[in-house]
């Protein structure tokens, strides 16, 4: 096995991540030396090109969109002000974090983006909850709260996204099928809406705001900080990685173990092997397991291959950083900086060995590349609360995810990828899946219509109210 397939296999990893442009403001027409200076902020907007380059990039290497400027906020007035002038200006605005979105999403052609990383502060740890800027990581999360023995109770697989970047989708991970998304368990956001007002929100201060924000996209206001629920952080846990003959095999546990709960986090995978076979395997984990006898009891009546079962005892910290070697791996390849056109969406349990079946026979394993996978994660949906997460109308659902990590950034590969990905799309719509909204491929304003449904709505009533200019997150084309 290759070093980058074992680590892959160990991994452990569900990673869980086209602009359409408006007719250019005069203003954006002129070159930066002959356009306004803009508002009077306590940080700056930056017009120099190469800060405009940085800004027209993201982790998905596939959309390229300049923007006018970028914010660099030191305080959500900085934020308030700025929409407020831009949108005097007939301009967009949209923010950014650690720019991990994989198509453009966060990016603006015309407009402003805000550059939120530098607001990362971790400010106060109290009883069960923290509060961090929206431009905070994970990572800076956690090494706040586990010198106190806590943690929040989901995070991503990569602990380098930034808080608001993933409240603003939902925030998937392992431990999503016990506590829900990271958007569920944010207690309060400080924001700025479209019209430039700041404003706290939560389920019962402005929950409509509230609830327009988690999972919302971006579209209605831009997080400047939240509010986050904590739990204890165990010291130690125990990890079992565990290998299936076949996906009916392993679809079996996965629905014993979404009812018996013996695990804290489990996670699904598929991986082709060095000679092309689909390998398929669970990755779960249990606090602080006490003896050999215990990881017995929790292995009992479980159909996974007994001889390949892989079990280890980690501190906790290093359970959730296992995704960092294999991010030095993709970093030490160059892979890390290539196109990722990933599609990520959610498959209902009535239809799960159908859809898997049909586009793993579909899927060319090259096209995953080296480092690729497979992911197929069951959770219970009604721990997720978030309205504005869509999910299939099944008590049981799947995340099922192509994490693609090509070794080419050919146009045409990835134009082919990216077509594959809409195609595999519809057909998983068709059989009664949603999407979960990160993926890399176009999507009209007829999809995100069909994509809320029956919370459509509401999504527009919050942005009616909140950004009725239209100026937030353009690089989502709902309205």
């Amino acid at each position: 096995m290759s070093v980058d397939r074992r680590t892959l296999m160990l991994s452990g990893v569900a990673a869980t991540t086209a602009g359409i442009a408006a007719t250019a403001p005069q203003d954006a027409l002129a070159p930066p030396s002959q356009r306004s200076p803009g508002p009077a902020l306590d940080g700056e907007i930056c017009w120099e090109e190469a800060a405009r380059n940085i800004a027209a990039d993201d982790f998905g290497h596939i959309v390229h969109q300049k923007p006018d400027g970028v914010l660099r906020p030191r305080s959500a007035r900085d934020v308030a002000t700025t929409i407020r002038w831009a949108a005097d200006r007939g301009w967009r605005f949209a923010a950014q974090g650690q720019r991990h979105s994989i198509f453009g999403r966060s990016m603006s052609r015309e407009g402003i983006v805000a550059d939120m990383s530098k607001m990362q502060t971790v400010q106060d740890i109290c009883g069960d909850c923290v509060t961090a800027d929206a431009g905070a990581t994970w990572s800076d999360i956690l090494a706040a709260t586990l010198p106190q023995g806590l943690t929040p109770p989901v995070l991503t697989d990569y602990l380098g996204l930034s808080v608001g970047g993933t409240l603003a989708v939902g925030g998937v991970g392992a431990a999503t099928s016990r506590y829900g998304t990271q958007s569920d368990n944010v207690i309060a956001m400080d924001v700025v809406t479209g019209t430039g007002q700041e404003i706290t929100c939560s389920a019962s201060n402005n929950p409509d705001l509230f609830n327009a924000v988690r999972a919302g996209l971006g579209q209605v206001a831009i997080i400047i900080r939240a509010t986050l629920l904590l739990v204890p952080a165990p010291p130690h846990v125990h990890r079992y990685v565990l290998f299936y003959p076949d996906l009916n095999t392993m679809l079996r546990d996965q629905r014993l173990l979404a009812d018996d709960s013996r695990f804290d986090a489990v996670l699904g995978a598929i991986v082709a092997s060095q000679e092309g076979h689909w390998l398929f395997r669970l990755d779960a984990m249990k606090q602080v397991p006490s003896s050999q006898a215990e990881d017995s009891a929790l292995l009992s009546s479980l159909s996974d291959l007994p001889s390949k079962r892989q079990i280890s005892s980690l501190t906790y910290s290093d359970y959730v950083n296992r995704f960092a070697a294999l991010e030095a791996a993709l970093r030490n390849t160059g892979q890390w900086f290539l196109p990722h056109p990933w599609l990520t969406t959610f498959v209902g349990d009535s239809q799960v060995e159908a859809v898997v079946t049909d586009e793993l026979n579909r899927l060319n394993p090259t096209d995953l590349g080296p480092s690729g996978q497979v992911v197929l994660s069951a959770f219970r949906a009604p721990t997720i609360k978030s309205p504005l997460l869509r999910l299939p109308s099944e008590d049981l659902c799947y995340v099922f995810n192509l994490i693609r990590f090509p070794t080419t950034k050919s146009t045409v590969e990835i134009a082919r990828l990216i077509d594959d990905n809409r195609a595999a799309y519809e057909r998983i719509r068709d059989a009664g899946g949603t999407l979960y909204p990160v993926s890399a491929f176009p999507m009209s304003r007829d999809d995100w219509q069909h994509h809320f449904g029956p919370v459509f709505s509401r999504l527009c009533e919050a942005k009616h109210k909140f950004d009725p200019d239209h100026v937030l997150t353009p690089g989502y084309p709902i309205f």
